[in-house]
C-alpha cells in the first residue's frame, strides 16, 4: 500500500532540486516503464493488479499493487495510465573526445523545451547516435515531460551534462565539429563525415557565441524554393532529424 509518504516523494520529482537530491526520476506508462527496467535500477515500482498479473519477474526493489484512484494520486500526469515506476540517474562517465573520435554525436546547447529535448533523444536512438552532450544551462532530461517524451529512448541513449564548450574545445583538431547557422554551407553541398560532433542551439537564439567558436564546419538547411519568404527558422527538433538523416544517408555506419 502505498503511504501518504511514498506520494509525497513520488510528487517531489517533479522538481529538479529533489531529483538532484535523490538521483531519481519518475517515468510512466507500460511502454516507458517496459523500456526503463532492466536498464535503470528501480526502487519502486506502483501498479494495478491487472498489470502485474501480466508481467512475472519485475526487476524492482518494492512493487506496490494500487487501485487507479491510488495510481492517479500519486501520477503526475493529468490521464494516468497503468503503472508508474521511480528510477535512479544513472552516472556516465564517457568523455565527449572519447565518444566523437570513432562516432557521431550530438551536442546542445541550451536547447530549453523538455518536448524537444525528448524528441531529439528520440531521434538519436532512431538514427544510432549513442551519445548526446548537453551545455548545463539544457532542459533536465529526468524532467518527466522530457522523459515521457523521449518514448523509452533515455534507455539507449547515453545523455552527459557538461560544460559544451570546455568539451569541445579540448577536441583534437582533426575532429570535425559541425554546427547549424544561418550563414552556414548548404548541408546538402557539403561533404559530411562518420564521427565528429553535430550542435544543436538553443530555441530562440541558436549557438552561443563561446560554443559557436570551436566550430569547424558551419552548416546551413535551406529553405525551398531559394529566396521565397518562409517561416524565420525551423523547430529545433525538426533541424536536429533533417541533419542526422543528412548524415546517415551520405555516411551511414562507416
Amino acid at each position: 500500500m502505498l503511504s501518504k509518504n511514498d506520494i509525497k516523494n513520488i510528487k517531489s520529482l517533479e522538481l529538479k532540486k529533489f531529483r538532484d537530491e535523490k538521483r531519481l526520476f519518475v517515468a510512466e506508462g507500460h511502454k516507458l516503464v517496459g523500456e526503463l527496467l532492466g536498464v535503470f535500477k528501480c526502487v519502486l515500482l506502483v501498479a494495478t493488479q491487472e498489470w502485474l498479473g501480466s508481467h512475472s519477474r519485475i526487476p524492482a526493489d518494492r512493487i506496490e499493487a494500487v487501485t487507479p484512484d491510488e495510481l492517479k494520486r500519486a501520477s503526475l500526469l493529468r490521464a494516468p495510465q497503468d503503472v508508474l515506476g521511480v528510477f535512479c540517474i544513472p552516472a556516465y562517465s564517457q568523455t565527449m573526445k572519447e565518444a566523437a573520435s570513432d562516432n557521431l554525436v550530438l551536442a546542445l546547447d541550451d536547447v530549453q523545451d523538455p518536448g524537444n529535448l525528448g524528441t531529439i533523444i528520440r531521434l538519436a536512438d532512431w538514427f544510432g547516435i549513442k551519445d548526446i552532450f548537453c551545455s548545463r544551462g539544457t532542459a533536465d532530461i529526468y524532467n518527466p515531460k522530457a522523459v515521457q517524451a523521449t518514448m523509452g529512448a533515455v534507455a539507449r541513449v547515453r545523455i552527459h551534462y557538461t560544460d559544451l564548450a570546455k568539451e569541445l574545445t579540448a577536441l583534437p583538431d582533426l575532429v570535425p565539429v559541425y554546427g547549424t547557422f544561418l550563414e552556414g554551407d548548404i548541408i546538402y553541398d557539403t561533404t559530411l563525415s562518420a564521427n565528429g560532433v553535430i550542435i544543436m542551439g538553443n530555441e530562440g537564439n541558436g549557438i552561443s557565441k563561446e560554443v559557436g567558436k570551436t566550430v569547424n564546419r558551419k552548416l546551413f538547411i535551406p529553405a525551398w524554393p531559394a529566396g521565397a519568404a518562409t517561416s524565420e527558422s525551423l523547430n529545433v527538433a525538426i533541424a536536429t532529424a533533417i541533419v542526422c538523416s543528412e548524415f546517415r544517408r551520405r555516411c551511414g555506419n562507416a
